[in-house]
């Protein structure tokens, strides 16, 4: 018998799959079928909040699914660490809903039927992710947001979305290859592939193997979008803005570094990783990736690619932090996952607000467009402060963390790639700010048709906005209790 709290991780998942059948079945009746998509996102919401009170109070809730083999079965486990990221995704969803809604709807896109279809099994997708219990389960998952995010950066279906199309399912499914050898190689080394806190790892192989293990995860996780494996997100930004949104901040990349934590973690454990000098690989890539891609966001006027490429730089902040190997670090890595979705979420939100209210999409071409659209330009600059790691912003706190983490793990050098990135943040959102609010557009009359986006795109980015600055405010409430839960559970030590 499996009680009722124990089906709740079922059900989650279940909701949203639930919905996209619906989707297709009322496809033709827009009111009916976007109101299925919206009562799926709140219904998956509460599922995900009624879990939490267990998980807070250091329970976990574990279901298995289908028996696949020893130690490798098709199952659900919730934990801490998970539950930051299902958090996440549910708040995002709903939100996300609402302003895909009016996004699609304003722009009277093609084809919106299949898109909300894919949204909805790709939300499943990432909350199979969040609460995999094992690799086997999580690889399943993983590849099935692939394949079900496809339709989405193909949308527009011009040749330029589906060459993008084209580079996104080489550069995810080659990836895909190298995690299934990783999980295959895991199984034969171990006999199991549980997550198990503080890994399982050790003693199981020579070190040169353990090493190689673990580049094949790296590759695998290519949704992380680390240099130079990262070709495919800029590309992606074709896509219609909320399947922007929903890649960089709801699912696609967040699943990708929610698997690098979870390989640290819970597959080799820290201990693990400083043996074997993986530490300072990861360092390698993060620091590379960070200053690179923001260096590459200094070029770009498009602003959805530039947005992407802060993306990947701020993605490895995360491989930063675990690079470090100290609580204050992996504290960091963890935190850093909700406080970026919120914050670029609302960037993204906002680059679409934009293309929909006044059809621009470079930068060069806002000038003086904070006139007219005040309450959005005003929550974009909020958003991007944030992103610098200014308060009062969530922002701040895992920076914080990470130079923290830094200094504990005897690596202070990382403190100046912190410094170069936050400098380097400035760099590329201040002007953004500066044009959106503060220039003088070429032609006053160009702005005359201009205004604020529908309601059901506006709220959400104020509601995002407003988030950012509740989780700098009241941190621990919830998503720092449930980091320092995952933190103690994997290292025996609380957040300093």
């Amino acid at each position: 018998m499996v009680d009722a709290t124990g089906l709740l991780p079922v059900v989650t998942v279940v909701i949203p799959l639930l919905a996209a059948v619906m989707i297709l079945v009322c496809g033709r009746h827009e009111n009916i079928r976007d109101g299925f998509t919206v009562a799926a996102a709140v219904a998956m919401l509460v599922s995900v909040v009624a879990m939490l009170p267990s998980i807070l109070a250091g329970e976990r809730i574990a279901v298995s699914l289908i028996p696949l083999l020893p130690g490798g079965d098709l199952a659900l486990r919730v934990d801490a660490f998970g539950m930051v990221f299902a958090l996440t995704a549910a708040i995002l969803w709903l939100l996300n809903s609402f302003y895909s809604i009016g996004y699609m709807r304003s722009l009277k896109e093609h084809a919106q039927t299949r898109f909300f279809f894919c949204l909805a099994v790709a939300i499943a997708s990432a909350i199979g992710i969040a609460f995999s219990a094992n690799l086997v389960t999580l690889l399943v998952f993983y590849e099935i947001l692939t394949i079900i995010t496809y339709p989405l950066v193909v949308h527009v279906e011009t040749p330029e979305a589906m060459a993008a199309g084209r580079k996104y399912l080489a550069y995810l499914l080659i990836g895909g290859v190298f995690l299934l050898a990783a999980v295959v190689l895991t199984y034969i080394l171990t006999g199991t592939t549980g997550f198990a806190p503080g890994g399982f790892l050790a003693g199981s192989a020579p070190p040169l193997i353990l090493q190689i293990l673990f580049i094949l995860f790296m590759v695998g996780f290519v949704k992380a979008a680390w240099m130079p494996l990262h070709g495919w997100l800029p590309a992606a930004m074709v896509a219609p803005t909320p399947v922007s949104a929903f890649l960089h901040a709801v699912a696609v990349v967040t699943a990708g570094v929610f698997g690098v934590v979870r390989i640290a973690g819970w597959v080799y454990g820290l201990d693990l990783l400083a043996s074997l000098g993986l530490g300072t690989l990861l360092a390698v890539i993060a620091s590379f990736t960070i200053i690179t891609a923001s260096l590459f966001a200094l070029t770009e006027d498009n602003l959805k690619r530039r947005l992407a490429y802060s993306t990947v730089s701020q993605l490895s902040y995360i491989l930063l932090g675990v690079s470090m190997l100290s609580v204050a670090g992996m504290t960091g890595a963890m935190a850093h996952i909700p406080i970026h979705a919120f914050l670029k979420i609302t960037l993204f939100f906002v680059a679409g607000a934009v293309i929909v209210a006044a059809g621009r999409e470079r930068i060069s071409d806002m000038k003086g467009i904070g006139r007219k659209m005040p309450v959005t330009a005003v929550m974009f600059s909020g958003a991007a402060i944030g992103i610098c790691g200014l308060p009062p912003f969530s922002g701040l706190i895992s920076k914080v963390y990470l130079a923290l983490g830094a200094v504990e793990g005897g690596v202070p050098i990382l403190l100046l790639v912190l410094v170069a990135s936050t400098v380097l943040n400035a760099a590329y959102f201040f002007p953004i700010i500066h044009t959106m609010l503060v220039a003088s557009p070429d032609d006053e009359r160009s702005l005359d048709s201009v205004s604020e986006p529908p309601l059901l795109m506006l709220v959400p980015i104020i509601l995002t906005t407003v988030a950012s600055v509740l989780i700098f405010l009241y941190p621990a409430v919830p998503f720092m209790d449930l980091v320092e839960i995952a933190i103690e559970e994997i290292t025996g030590s609380v957040i300093p």
